[in-house]
């Protein structure tokens, strides 16, 4: 448990809701968490409600879409009290989110280099030397070789890996206090998920951060992560350590765990997911800590 000095963010009682013809669907409902300096992963199924979490903290679920919550505290203030205005100020300075595809996040006609200085210039007042200065600076932070020629370069002649390690560096230039990642790795080979997760980390730890890692990959968030907020139809079901997550009480975790393929442990057929009605209402259970 955080102390609450310790809490970057605190998230108490988050609904994210939708009208529809048939009443109205909750996407996520009434979950409550707080993130400190660590590596906080949530983690489930497609439609379970990690990435409306992520938009939802940033306020950016558009209408009709409907965000409440009891509050969204960032330290002192709480950003569900906050104007438009005041938003954008804390979005990309002090939160920043990294989206799952950079090829639909980087602009297409603009070069990667004014990007990542807009990015910065939206924040801090420099002049144009200074800013591009920052802008080669922090694409060589994240492992980038020939900073110049990717400076130049437009989305379109980046592959997966290094359009992602460019919306990293434009994500992390204005040095926000929590970094959140919606599936910063799905599209990438394994080889080069294990090279930008290893940049993510160290840029964490070096400036103090706070992550949210949100994934639909167990193994990987056990190995990356602190702590782990398992997710079933917009609820927390379980949160528990990350070296712990194979010692998950929760059924559903369980059914996640037994359903992954092991090299160690052959299957001839991996175990099916039975769902339990009883899970969507359920209290979160604290695992493994």
């Amino acid at each position: 448990m955080l102390e609450q000095q310790d809490k970057l963010l605190d998230v108490q009682n988050l609904w994210v809701k939708f009208p529809t013809r048939n009443g109205v669907f909750d996407a996520v409902r009434g979950i409550s968490f707080s993130l400190g300096k660590e590596r906080l992963g949530i983690v489930g199924e497609s439609g379970s409600g990690k990435s409306m979490t992520g938009r939802a903290i940033l306020r950016l679920i558009r209408k009709p879409g409907i965000v409440t919550a009891d509050r969204i505290m960032l330290h002192d203030k709480d950003l569900m009290a906050m104007s438009e205005r005041e938003m954008r100020k804390v979005r990309g300075q002090r939160i920043s989110m990294i989206m799952q595809d950079p090829k639909f996040s980087l602009n297409p006609v603009m070069p990667v280099g004014e990007q990542i200085m807009e990015a910065y210039a939206a924040h801090a007042t420099a002049s144009k030397a200074d800013v591009k200065r920052k802008a080669l600076d922090m694409l060589e932070a994240v492992s980038i070789r020939d900073p110049e020629r990717v400076f130049r370069a437009y989305p379109h002649e980046m592959s997966g890996g290094m359009g992602q390690r460019i919306m990293i560096a434009m994500m992390l230039i204005p040095d926000p206090e929590i970094l959140i990642a919606d599936e910063p790795t799905s599209a990438l080979d394994v080889s080069v998920q294990t090279q930008v997760l290893s940049i993510m980390d160290r840029l964490v730890q070096e400036r103090g951060m706070g992550l949210i890692f949100i994934s639909h990959d167990l193994n990987l968030v056990s190995s990356f992560c602190d702590r782990v907020l398992i997710m079933y139809a917009g609820r927390i079901v379980e949160t528990c350590r990350a070296d712990k997550l194979h010692e998950a009480r929760h059924p559903y975790t369980r059914g996640l765990l037994n359903s992954l393929p092991r090299l160690t442990e052959p299957k001839e057929r991996l175990d099916v997911l039975k769902r339990d009605p009883a899970w969507r209402e359920a209290q979160s259970v604290s695992g493994a800590s």
